[in-house]
């Protein structure tokens, strides 16, 4: 390869692994695999080695990776937070062997560790209280997100007594378990949000919110690995984690001290096939020298310690025949492609199908009727197809095109600007979403009414009985030609009329989430209705007053807006009105403990340390105050906690508004 082969090259592969970086640790949603990745990086690093006036001090290969978001507050690294080497194969482990015994000679231990696919944390204690809580980041900065790791359970936010020192830090991996996982991605599809891909990118994202009571509604947990200390304590690394375990600590059971590689290599086929079963994601091993002194004497390069290397499986990979494309439509419209394979075992399970996301996936894959196709289930719990083996494509094989109709009414699909998926528009008439509206709206989580499951739902819509969610509330003056039909008893018929009845008392922020606006899920419709109190308000809320409430972005406050701007919507809902169903939110009784804020203003926004906005709201109406729903000039005093909307700031600014903290506020009483 020529001079300018390469510095075009370089040039190349820098940019686009930037990018991947950027996906991976900022969006937390990757769009290649680590072996894709880790390839790609072992290119770049190749040309380097052979062209090293053409390294970059910005280049992927001197940075460990990641990105600051501008949410959080970015906090430097008392120690550098070094990502490890990485290998798919023995023979690249023995070869870490040698040159460990090159160094240091034969006599040195090695601690394997399992891998776990989540976010590495960094925590400091001081005096025993968990202080700060900081992400990788780019390895020597990251985003300090204390207020919300604190929400972790397994987290210790005091030590008990124990020999632990005044200072120090800890770091681990924070992961969310795979059933939990399962459970709150269903409930984003429910609200017709996107999905995420895996367990570590649902993680990621969690950490980022800024509301930490959100946080912890989703149940993350956490392992830890390492020790910090200015002086060290310990002689070995398994000591420290015996150690830091008894101080309170959640440290994996599964760890392994190993005598030679040959019992590393033991643990690694071990954990081969045995990871399938884990209540958690691993995407590997990680093997350390257990001794400290040798692991100084080893030392680092610029990007990892020499002394650590992760051994990474590959993801469990099987090819299969692609016998058609199915298509789901979903309660919201969203049209979702659906690979149906030839039967095939992965991992431990029979797979039939996998997920194809949209159509940029189809286009992406370059997808042919009876394709044979690459099917992986590494960190995804849902099977999906990788690639297509284009040797085994037949002959005049028809490229799949994605649809341009409904699968179910054969409406024209829309695209929204900015979306990757189509929707069905016929909301009114799209039989699934009908059906899966109601089907929702009678749902447990939602108005919870007896007798009314989703058989029965699917039955008396086929029977003409329902077509919209306020039919259902007619169903009592239809109760004598119910009793024709097959199955339904006096007694299984007055069961489902009770708790028709029942559901009317059902708050209003369950009311409106069970309306099935997109993306107004159950946490947003409580924030939506607290914060306009009645449907006539949120009707006639604009788009800024919408967008300035806390956790509603612009994509929810568009969709709030489309909603409520079709007259069908507005027909229903006063129907659901007639028929006594909530529409008001219940007001808590404000009880006067002082006039001290009596004329004044507030909006509170970003994290607090020592309160949550709710009950900052409460003290300041406690004491007289009232709370806006937007910024104006008729605000007195904006109220700010740390990851405050920087528009918020921008527009309080400009208004010469005064900003003060929680203490100021506390100051005024």
């Amino acid at each position: 390869m020529t001079f300018e082969e390469a510095k075009k090259r370089i040039a190349a592969l820098s940019a686009e692994l930037k990018q991947h970086n950027y996906n991976y640790y900022v969006l937390a949603m990757p769009t290649i695999t680590d072996l894709e990745f880790d390839k790609k990086l072992e290119e770049l690093i190749a040309l380097e080695t052979q062209f090293p006036e053409l390294i970059d001090p910005d280049s992927p290969t001197q940075n460990v990776g990641g990105f600051i978001t501008k949410e959080f507050k970015t906090v430097k690294h008392r120690w550098p937070m070094l990502s490890l080497g990485n290998t798919y194969n023995e023979q690249e482990l023995l070869d870490f062997d040698e040159r460990i015994k090159k160094a240091i000679g034969e006599n040195f231990e090695y601690v394997c560790e399992l891998k776990f696919d989540g976010l590495s944390m960094s925590l400091t204690y001081k005096d025993g209280k968990l202080e700060q809580a900081v992400t990788r980041g780019d390895g020597t900065q990251g985003d300090e997100v204390t207020t919300n790791v604190k929400t972790i359970r397994s987290i210790p936010k005091k030590l008990p007594e124990a020999d632990y020192p005044d200072d120090f830090e800890i770091r681990g991996e924070v992961f969310m378990h795979l059933k939990a996982f399962e459970r709150l991605n269903d409930e984003r599809i429910e609200n017709g949000e996107p999905p995420y891909a895996n367990p570590r990118n649902f993680a990621s994202g969690t950490i980022k919110l800024q509301d930490s009571a959100e946080v912890a509604k989703r149940p993350l947990d956490s392992f830890m690995y390492f020790l910090y200390t200015e002086k060290q304590l310990f002689r070995t690394h398994w000591e420290s984690l015996q150690a830091v375990k008894n101080w309170g600590f959640p440290v994996n059971d599964e760890s392994r001290l190993c005598a030679n590689i040959q019992e590393v290599l033991k643990f690694i086929g071990e954990w081969e096939s045995k990871r399938f079963h884990l209540s958690y994601d691993i995407d590997g091993i990680v093997i350390k020298v257990n001794n400290y002194s040798q692991q100084q004497e080893l030392g680092f390069t610029a990007k990892s310690p020499r002394w650590a290397i992760a051994y990474k499986y590959k993801a469990e990979r099987v090819e299969t025949e692609l016998l058609s494309v199915s298509y789901q439509v979903g309660r919201t419209g969203a049209v979702t492609p659906v690979a149906n394979l030839k039967p095939i075992s992965l991992a431990g399970t029979t797979v039939k199908r996998a997920t194809l996301h949209n159509a940029n996936e189809i286009i992406r894959l370059d997808l042919h009727e009876g394709d044979s196709v690459y099917v992986e289930k590494g960190g995804e719990i849902i099977p999906k197809i990788i690639s297509v083996n284009l040797e085994k494509r037949k002959p005049g094989a028809k490229a799949i095109i994605y649809r341009t109709t409904c699968p179910d009414c054969n409406t024209p699909l829309e695209r929204k600007e900015g979306e990757a998926a189509f929707y069905c528009p016929n909301d009114e008439g799209c039989p699934t979403q009908i059906v899966g509206k109601m089907q929702h709206f009678t749902g447990r989580k939602v108005m919870d009414i007896d007798g009314l499951g989703d058989e029965t739902i699917e039955t008396l819509y086929q029977k003409g009985f329902i077509k919209h969610i306020s039919d259902i509330y007619d169903l009592h003056n239809k109760a004598d030609q119910l009793k024709t039909m097959e199955r339904f008893g006096e007694k299984s018929i007055n069961n489902m009329l009770d708790g028709i009845e029942k559901s009317k008392q059902m708050p209003f922020d369950r009311v409106l989430f069970g309306l099935g606006i997109r993306y107004v899920g159950a946490t947003v419709a409580k924030k939506l209705t607290t914060h306009f109190k009645t449907i006539d308000n949120l009707m006639a809320a604009s788009f800024d007053e919408l967008n300035a409430v806390e956790e509603i972005g612009e994509r929810i406050a568009r969709s709030i807006i489309e909603y409520f701007a079709d007259e069908k919507h507005r027909e229903e809902i006063e129907k659901l009105k007639a028929q006594g169903l909530q529409f008001v939110a219940e007001e808590k009784e404000v009880i006067l403990q002082s006039e001290k804020l009596v004329g004044k203003t507030f909006i509170i926004s970003g994290t607090f340390e020592k309160y949550s906005r709710d009950e900052l709201k409460d003290i300041i109406e406690q004491n007289g105050g009232k709370i806006l729903s937007s910024i104006s000039p008729k605000l007195n005093y904006l109220v700010a906690g740390d990851n405050m909307g920087p528009s918020k700031l921008e527009k309080a600014t400009k208004l010469n508004i005064p900003i003060i903290s929680d203490e100021e506020l506390m100051g005024m009483l």
